[in-house]
């Protein structure tokens, strides 16, 4: 790098950087209230973890098929989008309908008592109130406690980071840290609170989305619904999405399942890195203009090479 050797550079790319997340499991009777899960989410410090732990280089996920034009994110629905949803009154909230939804956003210091503000409020339209140093349930006394499992030092040190926002909050949250073969068994059985996991998307998604969030997958052990989704709204959805015939319906369909996941706040939403990072020799030569696949190195070239 310093002889100059070596260059450094961020390539853009136009996938969907897909949904990384704490996911909810809404099978537990503990994570059951919309509204429950929507506080927690208000306890996830973005800002400060990325400045702390990522040099601020990553970015908030803020949709389920972030960064393309299938993301729902910041964009108003259309009248096919309406249309779509017209039989599902309610399933999506007015503000992500409107396209005006986004994670909530901290002041970076790890101490923003406006969060809390913001997640009591939702606490207590949901039955909790904090007493003493607990959030109670005020019909059971019973305290909002839940595990987070995790397998690698990476999901470990963000879960731990978390814990110590949801104890501000009166929230009993433990990392538990297992094995990979015993956190793909209770993956797989869905036996877990909370995990971290990443669904990759593409530009042309399909019957795997029924494997993600499908009504009939959610009983069936070894299927990526880890949130335990069961929405007629969202099965509606993917059928459209699969039956469309043309472009303009296909992303209608897609952004309307977009926002009812998002409605469903299944997931607390971390972060993706913006472009793609890469280290090259500078001898090294590659198209001006980058794959909206990403980097191919396939189609690079030696400069000082010779016929």
């Amino acid at each position: 790098m310093r002889d100059g050797r070596v260059v450094k550079e961020d390539l853009p790319y136009g996938l969907p950087k897909g949904m990384q997340g704490l996911v909810f499991n809404t099978r537990r009777a503990i994570f059951s209230d919309v509204r429950v899960r929507e506080a927690i989410l208000q306890l996830f410090d973005f800002e400060w973890l990325n400045r702390t732990y990522f040099f601020s280089l990553y970015k908030r996920t803020a949709s389920y098929f972030d960064g393309c034009d299938l993301s729902a994110h910041g964009v108003p629905a259309n009248a096919r989008e309406r249309e779509l949803l017209t039989p599902f009154p309610g399933v999506v909230r007015a503000d992500i309908m409107d396209g005006a939804w986004s994670p909530p956003v901290t002041d970076g210091s790890g101490h923003d008592r406006s969060v809390l503000r913001r997640a009591f409020t939702l606490f207590k339209t949901a039955g909790y109130e904090l007493k003493g140093t607990q959030l109670l349930h005020t019909a059971t006394g019973r305290p909002l406690s839940f595990e987070i499992l995790t397998t690698t030092r990476d999901q470990e040190r963000v879960a731990l980071a978390f814990v110590r926002n949801l104890k501000r909050a009166g929230i009993e949250a433990r990392v538990r840290t297992v094995d990979a073969t015993q956190y793909e068994r209770r993956r797989i059985a869905f036996d877990f609170d909370m995990i971290e996991y990443r669904w990759e998307q593409s530009l042309s998604p399909g019957n795997e989305q029924l494997f993600y969030w499908g009504s009939a997958a959610v009983d069936q052990q070894g299927s990526r619904n880890y949130m335990g989704v069961k929405s007629m709204a969202v099965d509606a959805m993917i059928g459209a999405m699969l039956g469309a015939t043309t472009r303009e319906n296909f992303v209608a369909a897609t952004r309307a399942l977009d926002r009812v996941l998002l409605s469903g706040f299944y997931v607390v939403p971390l972060y993706f890195p913006p472009v793609q990072w890469v280290a090259r020799w500078a001898r090294i030569a590659h198209p001006s203009r980058t794959s909206l696949f990403g980097y191919l190195p396939e189609t690079w070239w030696q400069k000082d090479l010779k016929p």
